[in-house]
Protein backbone atom coordinates (compact mmCIF):
# COMPACT_ATOMS: atom_id res chain seq x y z
CA UNK A 1 0.00 0.00 0.00
CA UNK A 2 1.43 3.47 -0.92
CA UNK A 3 0.63 7.09 -0.21
CA UNK A 4 0.31 9.22 -3.34
CA UNK A 5 1.93 12.18 -0.99
CA UNK A 6 4.53 14.32 -3.01
CA UNK A 7 7.71 14.25 -0.06
CA UNK A 8 9.34 16.91 -2.10
CA UNK A 9 6.06 18.98 -2.06
CA UNK A 10 5.23 21.52 0.53
CA UNK A 11 1.40 21.95 0.34
CA UNK A 12 0.20 24.17 2.78
CA UNK A 13 -3.66 24.51 3.40
CA UNK A 14 -4.34 27.14 5.02
CA UNK A 15 -6.38 29.98 3.49
CA UNK A 16 -5.03 33.33 2.87
CA UNK A 17 -5.90 35.58 6.13
CA UNK A 18 -7.31 38.34 3.88
CA UNK A 19 -9.93 35.58 2.93
CA UNK A 20 -10.81 34.58 6.17
CA UNK A 21 -11.14 37.96 7.17
CA UNK A 22 -13.63 38.90 4.72
CA UNK A 23 -15.66 35.32 5.15
CA UNK A 24 -15.90 36.53 8.87
CA UNK A 25 -17.03 40.15 8.00
CA UNK A 26 -19.59 38.35 5.71
CA UNK A 27 -20.46 36.08 8.01
CA UNK A 28 -21.49 39.18 10.89
CA UNK A 29 -23.41 41.21 8.24
CA UNK A 30 -25.37 38.53 6.88
CA UNK A 31 -26.20 36.80 9.65
CA UNK A 32 -26.31 38.99 12.85
CA UNK A 33 -28.02 36.27 15.07
CA UNK A 34 -24.82 33.46 14.94
CA UNK A 35 -21.75 33.22 15.73
CA UNK A 36 -20.20 31.35 12.52
CA UNK A 37 -16.47 31.82 11.81
CA UNK A 38 -14.32 29.92 9.31
CA UNK A 39 -12.25 27.41 10.81
CA UNK A 40 -8.87 27.35 11.79
CA UNK A 41 -6.88 24.41 9.12
CA UNK A 42 -4.79 22.32 10.25
CA UNK A 43 -2.69 20.62 7.28
CA UNK A 44 -2.24 16.71 7.15
CA UNK A 45 -3.43 14.06 4.87
CA UNK A 46 -6.29 11.78 5.83
CA UNK A 47 -5.04 8.83 7.69
CA UNK A 48 -4.44 5.55 5.31
CA UNK A 49 -7.07 3.08 7.08
CA UNK A 50 -10.89 3.62 8.09
CA UNK A 51 -13.51 1.51 9.43
CA UNK A 52 -16.02 4.43 8.18
CA UNK A 53 -15.31 7.27 6.13
CA UNK A 54 -17.94 9.54 5.98
CA UNK A 55 -18.01 11.90 3.09
CA UNK A 56 -19.66 15.25 4.05
CA UNK A 57 -18.74 17.17 6.88
CA UNK A 58 -22.25 19.03 7.83
CA UNK A 59 -24.24 18.98 10.62
CA UNK A 60 -25.38 15.70 9.33
CA UNK A 61 -21.67 14.03 8.83
CA UNK A 62 -20.70 15.02 11.83
CA UNK A 63 -23.97 13.84 13.66
CA UNK A 64 -23.38 10.73 12.40
CA UNK A 65 -19.45 10.53 13.58
CA UNK A 66 -20.46 11.58 16.83
CA UNK A 67 -22.78 8.70 17.17
CA UNK A 68 -20.81 6.00 15.92
CA UNK A 69 -18.04 7.16 18.88
CA UNK A 70 -20.95 7.34 21.23
CA UNK A 71 -22.28 3.02 20.41
CA UNK A 72 -18.88 2.15 19.79
CA UNK A 73 -18.33 -1.01 22.64
CA UNK A 74 -14.78 -0.45 23.00
CA UNK A 75 -12.69 3.15 22.99
CA UNK A 76 -11.29 3.39 19.94
CA UNK A 77 -13.09 0.62 18.72
CA UNK A 78 -14.64 2.01 15.66
CA UNK A 79 -11.95 4.63 13.29
CA UNK A 80 -13.63 6.94 11.94
CA UNK A 81 -12.86 9.72 9.11
CA UNK A 82 -14.78 12.89 7.91
CA UNK A 83 -14.09 14.18 5.02
CA UNK A 84 -15.39 18.21 4.45
CA UNK A 85 -13.89 19.80 1.01
CA UNK A 86 -14.63 23.44 2.20
CA UNK A 87 -12.50 24.18 4.40
CA UNK A 88 -14.28 27.54 5.10
CA UNK A 89 -17.39 26.58 5.48
CA UNK A 90 -18.38 29.26 3.30
CA UNK A 91 -20.94 27.46 1.38
CA UNK A 92 -21.74 24.71 3.58
CA UNK A 93 -25.97 24.31 3.76
CA UNK A 94 -25.71 23.81 7.28
CA UNK A 95 -23.92 27.21 8.10
CA UNK A 96 -26.75 28.85 5.53
CA UNK A 97 -29.87 27.58 6.75
CA UNK A 98 -32.42 29.39 8.84
CA UNK A 99 -32.11 27.35 11.51
CA UNK A 100 -35.59 26.42 12.63
CA UNK A 101 -36.80 23.32 14.35
CA UNK A 102 -40.75 22.40 13.94
CA UNK A 103 -42.22 19.14 14.66
CA UNK A 104 -45.27 20.42 12.08
CA UNK A 105 -45.39 17.69 9.50
CA UNK A 106 -47.28 15.48 8.08
CA UNK A 107 -45.20 12.09 7.83
CA UNK A 108 -45.29 10.52 11.42
CA UNK A 109 -41.00 9.55 10.50
CA UNK A 110 -40.63 13.33 10.30
CA UNK A 111 -41.73 14.15 13.54
CA UNK A 112 -40.31 11.42 15.24
CA UNK A 113 -36.92 12.93 13.96
CA UNK A 114 -37.62 16.13 14.86
CA UNK A 115 -39.13 15.35 18.42
CA UNK A 116 -36.05 13.16 19.43
CA UNK A 117 -33.50 15.86 17.91
CA UNK A 118 -35.19 18.63 20.03
CA UNK A 119 -35.25 15.97 23.45
CA UNK A 120 -31.15 15.74 21.99
CA UNK A 121 -31.09 19.56 21.43
CA UNK A 122 -32.48 20.41 25.19
CA UNK A 123 -29.64 17.93 26.80
CA UNK A 124 -27.17 18.78 24.39
CA UNK A 125 -24.70 19.62 27.15
CA UNK A 126 -25.10 16.28 28.10
CA UNK A 127 -24.29 15.18 24.95
CA UNK A 128 -21.98 17.62 23.57
CA UNK A 129 -20.26 18.74 26.41
CA UNK A 130 -16.55 18.75 26.35
CA UNK A 131 -14.13 18.61 29.49
CA UNK A 132 -12.69 21.83 30.33
CA UNK A 133 -14.01 23.63 26.97
CA UNK A 134 -16.73 26.23 27.56
CA UNK A 135 -20.83 24.91 27.48
CA UNK A 136 -22.78 24.89 24.06
CA UNK A 137 -24.69 27.66 23.59
CA UNK A 138 -27.09 26.81 20.80
CA UNK A 139 -29.07 30.07 20.88
CA UNK A 140 -32.67 28.17 20.91
CA UNK A 141 -35.39 30.43 20.35
CA UNK A 142 -38.16 28.85 21.70
CA UNK A 143 -41.06 30.91 19.87
CA UNK A 144 -42.77 28.39 18.01
CA UNK A 145 -43.67 27.99 14.55
CA UNK A 146 -47.33 29.48 13.16
CA UNK A 147 -48.74 27.73 10.50
CA UNK A 148 -51.77 29.35 8.93
CA UNK A 149 -54.35 27.15 6.74
CA UNK A 150 -56.75 29.09 3.97
CA UNK A 151 -60.31 27.38 3.43
CA UNK A 152 -58.75 25.27 0.86
CA UNK A 153 -55.90 23.83 3.43
CA UNK A 154 -57.49 23.51 6.96
CA UNK A 155 -58.88 20.02 6.38
CA UNK A 156 -55.29 18.72 5.92
CA UNK A 157 -53.96 21.02 8.95
CA UNK A 158 -56.45 19.36 11.07
CA UNK A 159 -55.63 15.44 9.76
CA UNK A 160 -51.79 17.11 10.14
CA UNK A 161 -52.62 18.08 14.08
CA UNK A 162 -53.97 14.75 14.58
CA UNK A 163 -50.85 12.95 13.13
CA UNK A 164 -48.65 15.19 14.92
CA UNK A 165 -50.59 15.02 18.67
CA UNK A 166 -51.25 11.29 18.31
CA UNK A 167 -46.79 11.28 18.11
CA UNK A 168 -46.43 13.50 20.97
CA UNK A 169 -46.12 16.77 19.30
CA UNK A 170 -47.48 19.50 21.68
CA UNK A 171 -49.39 21.89 18.92
CA UNK A 172 -52.74 23.43 19.14
CA UNK A 173 -55.16 24.87 16.58
CA UNK A 174 -56.10 28.15 16.56
CA UNK A 175 -58.89 29.98 15.42
CA UNK A 176 -58.74 33.27 13.27
CA UNK A 177 -59.62 34.93 16.12
CA UNK A 178 -57.09 33.50 18.24
CA UNK A 179 -54.42 34.08 15.89
CA UNK A 180 -56.04 37.60 16.32
CA UNK A 181 -55.88 37.89 19.82
CA UNK A 182 -52.25 36.81 20.38
CA UNK A 183 -50.45 37.95 17.54
CA UNK A 184 -52.41 41.51 16.98
CA UNK A 185 -49.93 42.18 14.41
CA UNK A 186 -50.68 39.84 11.83
CA UNK A 187 -53.92 40.02 9.28
CA UNK A 188 -56.18 37.69 9.58
CA UNK A 189 -57.46 38.15 6.45
CA UNK A 190 -58.24 34.81 4.20
CA UNK A 191 -56.86 33.03 7.21
CA UNK A 192 -59.34 29.77 8.22
CA UNK A 193 -56.88 27.78 10.70
CA UNK A 194 -53.61 28.19 11.87
CA UNK A 195 -51.51 25.48 13.79
CA UNK A 196 -48.91 26.76 16.96
CA UNK A 197 -45.79 24.89 18.13
CA UNK A 198 -46.09 25.19 21.84
CA UNK A 199 -43.03 23.32 22.33
CA UNK A 200 -39.73 22.08 20.80
CA UNK A 201 -39.88 24.45 18.27
CA UNK A 202 -38.24 27.55 17.00
CA UNK A 203 -35.20 28.25 16.20
CA UNK A 204 -31.16 28.30 16.83
CA UNK A 205 -27.51 29.08 15.82
CA UNK A 206 -27.13 26.27 12.86
CA UNK A 207 -23.17 27.13 13.50
CA UNK A 208 -22.77 26.08 17.23
CA UNK A 209 -24.15 23.09 16.46
CA UNK A 210 -22.57 22.00 13.85
CA UNK A 211 -19.26 23.10 16.03
CA UNK A 212 -20.49 21.60 18.91
CA UNK A 213 -20.85 18.14 17.32
CA UNK A 214 -17.85 17.95 15.68
CA UNK A 215 -15.35 19.13 18.76
CA UNK A 216 -17.08 16.49 20.14
CA UNK A 217 -16.65 14.22 17.84
CA UNK A 218 -13.15 15.03 17.55
CA UNK A 219 -12.45 14.20 21.79
CA UNK A 220 -14.02 10.87 21.06
CA UNK A 221 -11.81 10.14 18.30
CA UNK A 222 -13.07 11.08 14.98
CA UNK A 223 -10.21 12.54 12.07
CA UNK A 224 -11.29 15.09 10.32
CA UNK A 225 -9.87 15.96 6.79
CA UNK A 226 -10.07 18.79 4.44
CA UNK A 227 -10.65 17.51 0.94
CA UNK A 228 -12.54 16.60 -1.59
CA UNK A 229 -13.68 12.59 -3.08
CA UNK A 230 -12.91 12.58 -6.10
CA UNK A 231 -13.67 8.63 -6.69
CA UNK A 232 -13.97 5.17 -5.34
CA UNK A 233 -12.25 1.69 -5.55
CA UNK A 234 -14.46 -0.85 -5.70
CA UNK A 235 -14.63 -5.21 -5.79
CA UNK A 236 -17.41 -6.25 -8.01
CA UNK A 237 -19.44 -9.71 -8.11
CA UNK A 238 -22.37 -10.51 -9.92
CA UNK A 239 -25.06 -13.11 -9.12
CA UNK A 240 -27.97 -14.63 -11.72
CA UNK A 241 -31.42 -13.20 -11.30
CA UNK A 242 -34.65 -15.01 -12.29
CA UNK A 243 -34.92 -13.75 -15.76
CA UNK A 244 -31.19 -14.97 -16.60
CA UNK A 245 -29.79 -11.84 -16.14
CA UNK A 246 -26.86 -11.14 -13.96
CA UNK A 247 -26.85 -8.30 -11.09
CA UNK A 248 -23.38 -6.54 -9.71
CA UNK A 249 -22.70 -5.95 -6.57
CA UNK A 250 -19.87 -3.54 -5.44
CA UNK A 251 -17.84 -3.15 -2.50
CA UNK A 252 -16.26 -0.09 -2.10
CA UNK A 253 -12.08 -0.76 -1.17
CA UNK A 254 -10.46 2.59 -0.92
CA UNK A 255 -12.19 6.36 -0.85
CA UNK A 256 -9.36 8.58 -2.93
CA UNK A 257 -9.23 11.93 -1.29
CA UNK A 258 -7.52 15.23 -3.05
CA UNK A 259 -6.53 17.66 -0.78
CA UNK A 260 -7.15 21.11 -1.28
CA UNK A 261 -5.47 23.53 -3.68
CA UNK A 262 -3.17 20.11 -4.94
CA UNK A 263 -3.07 17.36 -7.33
CA UNK A 264 -2.40 15.20 -4.63
CA UNK A 265 -4.66 12.45 -3.12
CA UNK A 266 -4.35 10.24 -0.59
CA UNK A 267 -6.48 6.69 -0.82
CA UNK A 268 -8.19 5.70 2.06
CA UNK A 269 -9.05 1.84 3.04
CA UNK A 270 -12.12 1.94 4.32
CA UNK A 271 -14.89 -1.05 5.19
CA UNK A 272 -17.75 1.30 5.02
CA UNK A 273 -19.01 4.41 3.66
CA UNK A 274 -21.37 6.88 4.62
CA UNK A 275 -22.62 9.33 1.90
CA UNK A 276 -23.54 12.58 3.71
CA UNK A 277 -22.47 15.21 1.36
CA UNK A 278 -25.80 16.94 0.95
CA UNK A 279 -26.26 18.74 -1.89
CA UNK A 280 -23.54 16.97 -3.97
CA UNK A 281 -24.33 13.14 -2.62
CA UNK A 282 -26.09 12.74 -6.16
CA UNK A 283 -22.57 13.51 -7.54
CA UNK A 284 -20.36 11.13 -5.12
CA UNK A 285 -23.19 8.33 -5.59
CA UNK A 286 -22.15 8.86 -9.02
CA UNK A 287 -18.62 8.13 -8.23
CA UNK A 288 -19.50 4.97 -7.33
CA UNK A 289 -21.00 4.26 -10.34
CA UNK A 290 -24.75 4.39 -9.34
CA UNK A 291 -27.24 5.26 -11.62
CA UNK A 292 -25.09 3.86 -14.49
CA UNK A 293 -26.36 0.64 -15.09
CA UNK A 294 -28.46 -1.05 -17.57
CA UNK A 295 -31.82 0.63 -18.50
CA UNK A 296 -34.54 -0.14 -16.34
CA UNK A 297 -32.78 -1.92 -14.06
CA UNK A 298 -32.35 -1.59 -10.02
CA UNK A 299 -28.23 -0.17 -11.01
CA UNK A 300 -29.93 2.48 -13.62
CA UNK A 301 -31.34 4.32 -10.66
CA UNK A 302 -29.43 7.61 -9.77
CA UNK A 303 -29.72 8.84 -6.39
CA UNK A 304 -31.91 12.33 -6.72
CA UNK A 305 -30.70 14.57 -5.20
CA UNK A 306 -29.40 17.30 -6.71
CA UNK A 307 -28.31 21.28 -4.94
CA UNK A 308 -31.45 23.98 -4.80
CA UNK A 309 -30.13 27.35 -4.29
CA UNK A 310 -32.82 29.07 -1.69
CA UNK A 311 -32.41 33.20 -0.76
CA UNK A 312 -32.74 34.06 2.58
CA UNK A 313 -32.95 37.63 3.34
CA UNK A 314 -32.39 39.57 5.82
CA UNK A 315 -34.65 42.11 6.48
CA UNK A 316 -34.54 45.62 9.04
CA UNK A 317 -38.16 46.93 10.83
CA UNK A 318 -37.53 48.97 14.00
CA UNK A 319 -41.80 49.00 13.97
CA UNK A 320 -41.72 44.89 13.50
CA UNK A 321 -44.20 42.48 15.45
CA UNK A 322 -41.36 42.28 18.28
CA UNK A 323 -40.34 39.51 20.90
CA UNK A 324 -43.37 37.15 20.49
CA UNK A 325 -42.52 36.62 16.64
CA UNK A 326 -43.30 33.52 16.18
CA UNK A 327 -41.63 31.22 13.07
CA UNK A 328 -44.20 31.96 10.67
CA UNK A 329 -45.25 30.14 7.36
CA UNK A 330 -48.15 31.46 5.47
CA UNK A 331 -49.97 29.76 2.97
CA UNK A 332 -48.81 31.89 0.15
CA UNK A 333 -45.48 29.80 0.94
CA UNK A 334 -44.19 33.08 2.41
CA UNK A 335 -41.65 32.65 6.14
CA UNK A 336 -40.44 35.16 8.45
CA UNK A 337 -39.17 34.99 11.72
CA UNK A 338 -37.16 37.28 14.18
CA UNK A 339 -33.52 37.74 13.90
CA UNK A 340 -31.73 38.78 17.22
CA UNK A 341 -33.18 42.15 19.12
CA UNK A 342 -32.46 44.58 17.20
CA UNK A 343 -35.25 44.78 14.90
CA UNK A 344 -34.34 42.28 12.35
CA UNK A 345 -36.19 39.93 10.53
CA UNK A 346 -35.35 36.64 8.18
CA UNK A 347 -37.68 36.00 5.13
CA UNK A 348 -37.41 33.56 2.35
CA UNK A 349 -40.02 31.91 -0.29
CA UNK A 350 -39.57 28.50 -2.27
CA UNK A 351 -39.68 29.56 -5.90
CA UNK A 352 -42.19 27.41 -8.50
CA UNK A 353 -40.65 24.84 -10.43
CA UNK A 354 -40.57 26.77 -13.04
CA UNK A 355 -38.36 29.37 -11.41
CA UNK A 356 -35.46 27.48 -9.45
CA UNK A 357 -32.50 29.80 -9.74
CA UNK A 358 -29.03 28.90 -11.32
CA UNK A 359 -27.17 26.41 -8.65
CA UNK A 360 -23.51 27.51 -10.08
CA UNK A 361 -22.93 30.82 -7.97
CA UNK A 362 -24.92 31.85 -4.59
CA UNK A 363 -25.28 34.95 -5.50
CA UNK A 364 -28.79 36.69 -4.21
CA UNK A 365 -31.75 37.58 -6.33
CA UNK A 366 -32.97 40.83 -4.71
CA UNK A 367 -35.76 41.34 -7.42
CA UNK A 368 -37.22 38.05 -6.25
CA UNK A 369 -37.88 39.99 -2.43
CA UNK A 370 -39.58 42.77 -4.20
CA UNK A 371 -41.34 41.03 -6.43
CA UNK A 372 -42.45 37.53 -4.84
CA UNK A 373 -41.55 37.95 -1.06
CA UNK A 374 -42.51 41.60 0.11
CA UNK A 375 -45.81 42.07 -1.53
CA UNK A 376 -47.39 38.52 0.74
CA UNK A 377 -45.64 39.54 3.40
CA UNK A 378 -46.66 42.90 3.54
CA UNK A 379 -49.96 41.48 3.65
CA UNK A 380 -49.72 39.16 6.10
CA UNK A 381 -48.08 41.45 8.35
CA UNK A 382 -48.60 45.13 7.31
CA UNK A 383 -45.52 46.21 9.27
CA UNK A 384 -43.56 45.07 6.66
CA UNK A 385 -45.01 47.70 4.70
CA UNK A 386 -42.17 50.03 5.68
CA UNK A 387 -39.30 47.45 5.46
CA UNK A 388 -35.88 47.30 3.64
CA UNK A 389 -33.61 44.20 3.16
CA UNK A 390 -30.49 44.90 5.05
CA UNK A 391 -28.44 42.27 3.57
CA UNK A 392 -29.21 38.56 2.07
CA UNK A 393 -27.57 35.38 1.32
CA UNK A 394 -27.92 31.89 -0.67
CA UNK A 395 -27.71 28.56 0.40
CA UNK A 396 -28.15 25.53 -0.95
CA UNK A 397 -31.18 22.52 -0.68
CA UNK A 398 -29.91 18.87 -0.80
CA UNK A 399 -32.86 18.42 -2.63
CA UNK A 400 -34.41 14.91 -2.90
CA UNK A 401 -36.55 15.91 -6.25
CA UNK A 402 -37.99 12.25 -5.51
CA UNK A 403 -39.97 13.01 -2.98
CA UNK A 404 -38.19 15.38 -0.71
CA UNK A 405 -37.64 13.62 2.28
CA UNK A 406 -34.37 11.84 3.74
CA UNK A 407 -32.58 9.06 2.58
CA UNK A 408 -31.69 6.62 4.86
CA UNK A 409 -29.96 3.82 4.83
CA UNK A 410 -27.92 1.33 3.18
CA UNK A 411 -27.60 1.30 -1.38
CA UNK A 412 -28.57 -1.98 -2.55
CA UNK A 413 -26.26 -2.07 -5.09
CA UNK A 414 -23.28 -1.07 -2.71
CA UNK A 415 -23.13 -3.12 0.40
CA UNK A 416 -21.06 -0.66 2.17
CA UNK A 417 -22.48 2.82 1.15
CA UNK A 418 -25.16 4.37 3.39
CA UNK A 419 -26.96 7.27 2.47
CA UNK A 420 -28.06 10.22 4.92
CA UNK A 421 -28.77 12.83 2.31
CA UNK A 422 -32.00 14.43 0.57
CA UNK A 423 -33.54 15.79 3.68
CA UNK A 424 -34.62 19.06 1.42
CA UNK A 425 -33.93 21.39 3.84
CA UNK A 426 -34.60 19.53 7.29
CA UNK A 427 -31.06 18.50 7.87
CA UNK A 428 -30.10 20.65 10.31
CA UNK A 429 -32.88 20.07 12.87
CA UNK A 430 -33.37 16.13 12.06
CA UNK A 431 -29.76 15.90 12.01
CA UNK A 432 -28.94 14.31 15.99
CA UNK A 433 -31.86 11.48 15.46
CA UNK A 434 -30.77 10.88 11.67
CA UNK A 435 -27.29 10.53 12.85
CA UNK A 436 -27.94 8.19 15.46
CA UNK A 437 -30.77 5.65 13.50
CA UNK A 438 -27.45 5.64 10.84
CA UNK A 439 -24.82 4.79 13.19
CA UNK A 440 -27.59 2.03 14.78
CA UNK A 441 -28.19 0.59 10.92
CA UNK A 442 -24.03 0.68 10.82
CA UNK A 443 -23.46 -0.81 14.39
CA UNK A 444 -26.70 -2.55 15.47
CA UNK A 445 -27.61 -3.93 12.10
CA UNK A 446 -31.21 -2.23 12.01
CA UNK A 447 -32.92 0.90 13.57
CA UNK A 448 -33.19 0.41 17.12
CA UNK A 449 -34.66 3.73 18.55
CA UNK A 450 -37.09 4.67 15.57
CA UNK A 451 -38.16 2.74 13.18
CA UNK A 452 -37.27 4.47 9.50
CA UNK A 453 -37.25 2.14 7.35
CA UNK A 454 -39.69 3.92 4.83
CA UNK A 455 -36.95 6.37 4.04
CA UNK A 456 -34.94 4.15 2.50
CA UNK A 457 -33.28 3.80 -1.17
CA UNK A 458 -35.38 1.35 -2.29
CA UNK A 459 -38.60 3.84 -2.49
CA UNK A 460 -36.89 4.82 -5.10
CA UNK A 461 -36.39 2.21 -7.12
CA UNK A 462 -40.24 1.13 -6.45
CA UNK A 463 -41.33 4.76 -7.47
CA UNK A 464 -42.97 4.29 -3.99
CA UNK A 465 -42.62 8.22 -3.09
CA UNK A 466 -43.01 8.95 0.65
CA UNK A 467 -44.74 12.21 0.34
CA UNK A 468 -44.98 15.30 2.93
CA UNK A 469 -47.91 17.86 2.68
CA UNK A 470 -45.73 20.45 4.86
CA UNK A 471 -42.92 21.43 2.76
CA UNK A 472 -41.50 24.69 3.80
Amino acid sequence: FHSHRNINQDVSLTVPPAQLAAMRKHAVRAMPGSDWQPLEITPGLPPERADVVIVGGGVVGWSVAYWLKRKERIRDGVRVLVVEKDPTYSQASTVLSVGGIRQQFSLPENIHLSLASAEFLRSINEHLGVLNEDPVDLQFNHSGYLFIASEKGAGIMEENYRTQRYAGAKVTLLSPAQVKEKFPWLNTEGVALASYGLENEGWFDPWSLLNALRRKAISMGVYQCFGEVTGFRYSTHSMPTDDSHQMSFKRIRYVNVRMPNSLEYQPVECAIVVNAAGAHSGKVADLAGIGSGPKDTLAAVPVPVEPRKRYVYVLHCPDGPGLDTPFLIDYSGVYCRREGLGGNYIAGLSPEEEEEPDTRDLEVDYNFFQDRIWPLLAHRVPAFECTKVASAWAGYYDYNTFDQNCILGLHPLVNNMYFATGFSGHGLQQSPAAGRALAELILDGGFRTLDLSALGFERIFHQEPVLERSIV
